[in-house]
């Protein structure tokens, strides 16, 4: 079985690479939202043009990434959605509800200390994890029906 796994949420850390590293040579196709953080912020005005108010400016950025988000997500098989530590991601609160919305198959990828704030987000979901190596072993068991070990 292939699947097409879109890789949402948290871009400060590496456990995108991970995840890809790990599942090498599962029939799996990976895709996510620009993770340069500069590029997803400025892109709106690097192609549109300036905006003075920070507000416009965000605007812009947000529809432009807006059009790979809901591309990636529509076209999943598997949405595996990640909120870190250190930043408050609304961004990856709506992945994880436009997903659930579409009917996607949800992994949310968190830690214990979000427990309680994610708890509507943890209910829509199909399985909630810890670790990237986690989410690999449910790619793994998924696609060839093996357990970890």
């Amino acid at each position: 079985m292939s699947l097409n796994v879109y890789l949402s949420g948290e871009i400060h850390t590496d456990w995108r690479e991970q995840i890809q590293n790990e599942a090498e040579g599962l029939d799996v196709q990976f895709t996510s939202p620009v993770t340069d953080h500069d590029a997803s912020d400025d892109c709106g005005v690097a192609i549109l043009g300036q905006e003075p108010n920070k507000f416009w400016h965000d605007h812009k950025g947000a529809k432009i990434n807006a059009i790979r988000t809901r591309k990636g997500i529509e076209e999943a098989d598997v949405v595996v959605v990640r909120f870190g530590d250190k930043y408050k991601q609304w961004n990856a609160a709506f992945d994880a509800g436009y997903a659930a919305a579409l009917g996607k198959s949800l992994i949310v990828l968190s830690q214990d200390a979000h427990q309680h704030a994610l708890k509507e987000v943890h209910a829509a979901a199909l399985a909630v994890a810890s670790e990237p190596e986690q989410v690999v072993q449910i790619l793994r068991y998924v696609t060839r029906g093996t357990l970890p070990g």
